[in-house]
């Protein structure tokens, strides 16, 4: 949406890092380093006694990364999250969350024991009553403070190692808008210098399950927050679109029409306040590539049809990757990385123009969740399609933090890249239009198939009826001929065979 316009919040804690459960903020949850706070389901830490969890010490993986960042230990996100935490909720079964008071993705109930799946529908095919919910959802949590969470406004070291902590209350929606501000920022390494080629959740193979992971925690802090336990996220279909379709007052909201660079004052979102980086870095993002058009079914399809997940370098100068092509860095036509143009993912972001034309504070956008919601859609395709496995995903030599087996920044609890690098179906929720794909498959090919084995079936029988009998006809002649035949080698080898008064009568005669 249009909101570079509006007031840029909070840019004093452009250090400040992720998000923190409340309960790990204290002085003494960071000097001691650990983050196991009590579930209150029994008021042990991570549930130990209900068999929930237990508190454990992290380990890291030591695999290589890539060269892109030639610094050690100058940056919070490094090994995350050791810098602040080496202790947290090591969680058992179905049980999750930094108190191990959740069920996983595609788990409910008391124990949860129970599976379900979730379908994420096309915006446009929701309901009015649906589509109104949703926009009222968006606006309760921009309102509503996280009771959960809060965002630390210094580093490690200026908390003094954490014997002064310094955190700020945020709401549910803003405290996702500051994740993925925090880890798609530059490094800063002291004074005015910065590090740019740095980002823990694109430009790299983390990019698609980072952002499933975001989207599946969001939607899990709205059901919390709304009681609507079926609440999912609804996804824009943004191939072959001429415009923006919904960007109209009825969805997203419309251009002001006094000032087309802001919002019209009818749209549910014309008074939000955003956070976010300085305004001028929207014209250097634009200034560095350039949108020739919005991306086409048969982008999406060049994408899906690229067997390899990474490749090279396997950062944004990758060729012939899909996640590469995907996120927007390679050209949909060729798979060749072209710094110049801006494509697929990183197209719509452009396109957008204000806060999601920047990367750091592009979440601000409501459009940021549905445009994501359908690029989650398209990794989904291709797994679906490749079928690959999960050490497909790189283990080692990746841009730091994208490695299968590193700790996605700044998420606590824990989850690795290659935890989401499997179907979404394992997730618990699924694509309308990807149901409708295979039903057309289903539709196309199988039942045509069906139906013509349905007409023939009476021949079918009859032929295996025949079958039937023949087999039993061979069947019994068979048999008769192996009796007979061994009825004649029992009377060829009869002479041979003796009783012992035989034997003996004959050993008699012998003698004599």
């Amino acid at each position: 949406m249009l909101l570079a316009a509006l007031c840029c919040l909070l840019w004093s804690f452009r250090t400040s890092t992720g998000h923190f459960p409340r309960a790990c903020a204290s002085s003494k949850s960071l000097m001691e380093k650990e983050c196991c706070p009590p579930w209150s389901g029994d008021g042990s830490p991570c549930g130990q006694l209900s068999g929930r969890g237990a508190c454990q010490d992290i380990i890291l993986s030591n695999a290589p990364f890539g060269p892109q960042f030639p610094f050690t230990g100058v940056d919070d996100r490094e090994s995350w999250p050791s810098v602040f935490y080496n202790r947290t909720c090591q969680c058992f079964g179905n049980f999750m969350g930094f108190n191990c008071g959740n069920c996983k993705f595609g788990f409910w109930g008391q124990n949860c024991t129970e599976k379900r799946l979730l379908v994420r529908k096309n915006i446009f095919d929701l309901s009015v009553p649906e589509k109104n919910k949703f926009l009222a959802y968006l606006t309760l949590a921009k309102h509503t403070t996280s009771p959960d969470y809060v965002i630390p406004t210094g580093t490690y070291g200026q908390m003094n190692n954490g014997s002064t902590p310094m955190f700020n209350d945020i709401n549910i929606y803003d405290l996702f808008v500051w994740m993925h501000y925090y880890v798609s920022r530059d490094t800063l390494l002291g004074g005015s210098e910065i590090w740019k080629d740095i980002d823990f959740a694109h430009e790299a193979p983390g990019f698609l399950p980072w952002h499933r992971l975001f989207l599946l925690l969001w939607e899990q802090e709205i059901q919390k927050l709304t009681g609507d336990e079926n609440f999912t996220i609804p996804y824009w279909d943004w191939r072959d679109a001429k415009s923006c379709d919904i960007c109209t007052d009825e969805y997203m909201g419309g251009r002001n029409p006094a000032n087309p660079n802001l919002l019209s004052p009818a749209s549910f979102f014309s008074s939000w306040q955003i956070v976010c980086t300085r305004l001028e870095e929207y014209n250097s993002r634009q200034a560095l590539s350039r949108t020739p058009r919005l991306p086409s079914s048969a982008d999406v399809e060049f994408c899906l049809s690229l067997t390899q997940y990474e490749s090279d370098s396997m950062d944004k100068a990758a060729n012939f990757s899909f996640r590469n092509t995907l996120e927007g860095f390679a050209s949909p036509l060729t798979g060749i990385a072209d710094a110049s143009q801006s494509s697929m993912h990183n197209a719509l972001h452009i396109y957008m123009n204000g806060t999601m034309s920047q990367v750091p504070g592009s979440a601000n956008d409501p459009i940021f969740l549905l445009h994501h919601a359908f690029v989650d859609s398209i990794f989904e395709q291709w797994l679906r399609r490749h079928h690959p496995l999960q050490e497909v995903y790189p283990e080692a030599n990746a841009p730091i933090g994208h490695n299968r087996e590193s700790y996605m920044v700044p998420f606590i609890p824990l989850y690795r890249n290659g935890d989401f690098f499997i179907s979404s179906r394992d997730l618990g929720y699924d694509y309308s239009n990807l149901q409708e794909s295979e039903r057309d498959i289903f539709q196309d090919y199988i039942k045509p198939y069906l139906e013509q084995a349905s007409r023939i079936w009476p021949w079918l029988i009859g032929a295996a009826v025949v079958g039937c009998v023949v087999t039993a006809v061979l069947g019994g002649l068979t048999s008769l001929l192996c009796r007979r035949n061994r009825k004649q080698l029992h009377e060829e080898k009869q002479p041979l065979l003796m009783e012992k008064e035989d034997y003996h009568s004959l050993l008699y005669q012998t003698h004599l």
